[in-house]
């Protein structure tokens, strides 16, 4: 199985012959495929490297090998230099490449050419959004998934010890309310009631007293809105992953109103796994006490984690990714990863006509 590879130091990323490398700390421009110098060596221009007439030896940066076979997508949390030559690359070998500033929130992707592109779908998928009707029906289906795996994590807890009743009978409420709604805007407005008072719920959840009221998100200002926006931003990136080993077109969704700069059809499907991806992985972090306060960064009214809390976190979610569960109808072991999968290939058979999309339920 193909997997994420993460970077939190500075360097840059070349293409050697067939295969990736990173070189670590700062460094020359990147070096061509034609004419570099010997692959274990290159020449630097660092301000910290020996003068010339200390040494006649080039410089020996770190160079390690990156499988190309072995990647699913290239995650950079740190300044990172790459040519054309690497870009043209990974798009061949269809590799995302997700890139985080230096608080470790998301700012974008290298998102290749579609490898698998079909004319009908993205007909019936423009024609499922301009259709009001039609756009309505899939949105719903979203925050009924999204709404319904918030439950499931409540009743987790409830039956736990926690006594989650009156979120669960108000969250109950808000959910009937979904069929009735006509407009976008109804479902959005039901959907940020149901997850603020989810979110109100977390201070039960919680063993100690924790520093959180309400969601913020720009910026988060306390621990935990820091670990939801890394969280979702974590969530939303594998979605789009996802999304582009299929041929649906991550640019036409149906709960978020497709803009500019953004993937928004992965933030429609990223709403169904939130709960079960990001927050159960935050609820782990925090009660086994794998992430303290010393794994955050304040600077007046902003929060971030450092760079260990990031790999801490990643380390879990990358876990939870891993996680294999029997799948009821397919009757074999999936990966958490593989439900995002198969939720666009669910979504696929519903724009085509062939059977009415079920969002995701956790089950277990």
């Amino acid at each position: 199985m193909k997997r994420n590879y993460y970077i939190f130091s500075a360097g840059k990323l070349i293409r050697k012959q067939d295969t990736i490398y990173f070189e670590e700390g700062k460094s020359a421009d990147p070096v061509e495929e034609n004419g570099s110098p010997d692959e274990d060596t290159i020449e630097t221009t660092d301000e910290d490297a020996p003068e010339a007439e200390e040494t006649d030896e080039p410089v020996k940066l770190a160079r390690k090998p990156i499988p190309v076979n072995d990647v699913e997508s290239i995650y950079c949390f740190a300044e990172m230099r790459f040519n054309t030559k690497f870009l043209n690359f990974i798009a061949k070998n269809q590799i995302t490449l997700h890139l985080f500033n230096y608080y470790g929130y998301y700012t974008g992707s290298f998102y290749p050419r579609e490898p698998f592109i079909s004319g009908k779908l993205l007909v019936e998928q423009v024609s499922c959004y301009t259709d009001k009707i039609k756009r309505t029906a899939i949105a719903k289906k979203f925050v009924e998934g999204s709404a319904d795996n918030i439950l499931k994590t409540l009743q987790y807890y409830d039956n736990r010890g926690r006594d989650m009743s009156p979120f669960i009978g108000r969250i109950g409420e808000l959910i009937s309310n979904i069929a009735y709604a006509e407009e976008i805007d109804e479902l959005m407005g039901i959907e940020g009631n149901i997850r603020s008072l989810y979110y109100e719920s977390w201070h039960l959840i919680f063993n100690d007293p924790v520093e959180f009221e309400r969601r913020e998100k720009h910026p988060p200002t306390n621990p935990v809105n820091a670990l939801i926006s890394f969280g979702n931003s974590l969530v939303y990136t594998s979605v789009l992953s996802e999304i582009y080993k299929t041929q649906l077109n991550p640019l036409i969704s149906f709960l978020h109103e497709p803009g500019e700069r953004r993937f928004s059809l992965s933030l429609d499907i990223a709403e169904i796994f939130k709960p079960l991806l990001a927050d159960r992985v935050i609820f782990s972090l925090i009660n086994k006490k794998m992430i303290t306060e010393k794994d955050f960064d304040r600077e007046l009214n902003y929060c971030y984690l450092t760079e260990a809390g990031r790999k801490t976190f990643l380390k879990e979610f990358d876990e939870k990714l891993k996680t294999t569960i029997q799948h009821r109808t397919l009757k074999k072991q999936v990966s958490y990863r593989h439900l995002i999968r198969l939720e666009c290939y669910k979504l696929i058979k519903h724009i085509l006509g062939d059977k009415e999309y079920q969002p995701f339920r956790i089950w277990w």
